[in-house]
């Protein structure tokens, strides 16, 4: 099994963390949802309630202040209307002093005003128009006469029965001021000529709009001894030179709008100037600006209170949160127990578990796995092992008996040639058992090697002079690259090349070579024997396993030696490799530096 931690988006930790994250953030947001919607709608209903109050409050009192020249009369007004909304209505003068208070309460003097009452300076955000001078202050612009009013009215109907012979339906009303006006129904029709209405100018409108064009141009900053500012009823400004008579009609052409005669510099002025003069004309007969405070009654409100509503509404969202926490934590425990119970089934059934996760529990399942595949390798290889050493103490043990048991019944002479037998017997059987011993030795750890410095030369001379006098006509040379010395078991050394030149003498015919090279980096056992198919090249270096199927110990030895012979490179921390080339032979290489 590979080893290292669970990559962190795979980890059980993780999918804990982000599931126990999810869930409170699911709660969180709920809970703010929840609160943000009742505080919405609560505030709404409050803002839209006060802002209703508060315009039809300022409504109502700019609808005085434009009608009179003072708040005597507002008292009345205020109280009735505080009583019919539930609300204190304070009006101060702009410096703080109380008007008129509908109930006491708590001081107001540093607190903001709902709105600003003055009928010369609307707040348009309350009215929604786009004039800040509202209509109702006439002051001297008002159609003082009956006789001139008749005489407008006339004037209007002329122009409405004009429009109708050309098509065009209206209606007449009456503005504040006492003039009558003309709306089309289609007003975006081309003039016609019937606009006769515009022109007339009632002796008591004259004077003060003479009045007020001579203010708009002292602001405008017109040469009246070249130009004359005219305004119409409407406010209109037109520019005409000062030596000719004022006309009758103002479509005789000797008008200009005065925003397109006059100098960029002053037609942008023209604007502001007809809006402070009018202030300035009209001051005298509106009442003066006040500041208006709508607020509640009650000293101590609670703005924190709950309607019935909002209460069981937050408790039953409260109550759905719970419950789909409760649910998506069953859930989850659920899919993240469901794996470990696979675990222990495939435990009590020693069968391999499923892996289907990256996370903790799916190493643990791998884990597992690997664990029950070695146990059913060595458990495998211990019936294995049991049954080859049981085989090959077997055959020797079985040839001693039958050469001693030949001996006492007289059938075999017990003589020299008897015991040389009986010695190759046993020694036979010590060496498979001194084998097995350090097979025992290296599986437990408890090998023992003592390194030290030596020449690899004469170690392998050692060897292959060991050796020739069992080589039945095998050629056994050495190739050394100098002299290298090495570090390493001088005993377990020859041990571990011994194995490898005895099984490659066992597996070249007569006639053959067997090479052992030596360079400071690796050793080589090369053979020009029979060779080993790819196939078997895999388990060379497993216990009594041998390629020829008949486990003839005339080729195929004990079985242990090259087990033995990893064992013993291990332990030098060696590494042992084999390339082989059916018929044409084998070679075994030893990296001395573990490569």
């Amino acid at each position: 099994m590979n080893g290292g931690r669970v990559p962190l988006r795979h980890s059980l930790v993780t999918r804990l963390l982000a599931t126990s994250v999810l869930i409170a953030i699911a709660g969180i947001a709920s809970t703010a949802w929840l609160a943000v919607r009742t505080a919405t709608r609560a505030i709404s209903q409050e803002q839209g309630r006060a802002l209703a109050d508060d315009k039809g409050v300022y409504d109502m009192l700019v609808a005085y202040a434009a009608t009179h020249a003072d708040w005597t009369g507002a008292p009345a007004l205020i109280q009735e209307r505080a009583q019919k909304l539930g609300r204190r209505i304070t009006l101060m003068t702009e410096d703080r002093a109380v008007i008129v208070d509908s109930v006491p309460g708590p001081s107001l003097q540093t607190a903001r005003p709902s709105a600003v009452v003055d009928p010369l300076n609307l707040d348009l955000s309350l009215t929604g128009g786009s004039s800040r001078i509202d209509r109702r202050v006439v002051g001297p612009f008002r159609v003082a006469t009956a006789r001139e009013r008749q005489a407008l009215r006339k004037a209007a109907e002329d122009d409405l029965t004009c429009w109708r012979r050309r098509g065009t339906d209206g209606t007449i009303s009456q503005a504040p001021n006492g003039r009558p006006v003309l709306t089309l129904r289609t007003p975006e029709v081309l003039d016609s000529g019937c606009s006769s209405l515009d022109s007339v100018i009632t002796p008591s409108e004259d004077k003060a709009l003479r009045s007020l064009g001579q203010a708009i141009s002292r602001c405008v900053r017109l040469d009246e001894r070249l130009y004359q500012l005219l305004v119409r009823p409407d406010f209109t400004t037109y520019v005409m030179k000062a030596q000719l008579p004022r006309p009758v009609e103002p479509t005789a052409g000797l008008l200009a709008p005065a925003k397109g005669f006059l100098p960029e510099k002053q037609a942008a002025r023209v604007d502001g100037c007809v809006e402070k003069s009018r202030r300035a004309v009209l001051q005298p007969y509106v009442a003066p600006p006040a500041l208006l405070f709508v607020t509640d009654p009650r000293s101590d409100p609670d703005p924190f209170t709950l309607s019935t509503a909002n209460s069981v509404r937050i408790v039953a969202v409260t109550g759905a949160v719970l419950l789909a926490t409760i649910f998506v934590t069953v859930l989850v425990g659920r899919r993240l127990v469901r794996p470990l119970r696979a675990l222990t089934d495939s435990a009590d059934r020693h069968v391999p578990a499923t892996v289907s996760t990256k996370d903790e529990i799916g190493r643990l399942a791998r884990a597992l796995n690997e664990s029950t595949e070695r146990r059913d390798r060595a458990e495998a290889q211990r019936r294995a092992m049991v049954s080859d050493v049981a085989h090959e103490l077997r055959t020797p043990l079985t040839n001693i008996r039958s050469w001693l048991e030949a001996a006492q019944d007289d059938l075999a002479p017990t003589d020299a040639q008897l015991l040389t037998l009986l010695h190759e017997e046993a020694v036979l059987l010590q060496h498979i058992i001194d084998d097995l011993s350090d097979l025992s030795a290296a599986d437990a750890g408890t090998l023992r090697i003592h390194p030290e410095p030596i020449y690899l030369r004469d170690v392998l001379t050692q060897v292959v002079d060991s050796h020739r006098g069992a080589a039945n006509g095998v050629h056994l040379t050495i190739e050394a690259d100098g002299d290298p010395v090495v570090t390493a078991d001088p005993v377990r050394l020859r041990q571990l090349v011994g194995n490898l030149v005895s099984n490659a003498v066992r597996h070249t015919p007569a006639g053959g070579t067997v090479t052992v090279g030596a360079s400071a980096a690796a050793i080589t056992v090369r053979d020009t024997g029979v060779g080993i198919a790819p196939e078997n090249l895999p388990r060379i270096f497993d216990r009594f396993w041998r390629a020829d199927e008949s486990r003839s110990r005339a080729t195929g030895g004990s079985g242990l030696g090259l087990a033995i012979a990893r064992k013993l490179a291990d332990a030098h921390h060696f590494t042992i490799g084999v390339d082989s080339t059916v018929g044409v032979g084998t070679t075994f290489t030893i990296r001395l530096d573990g490569g």
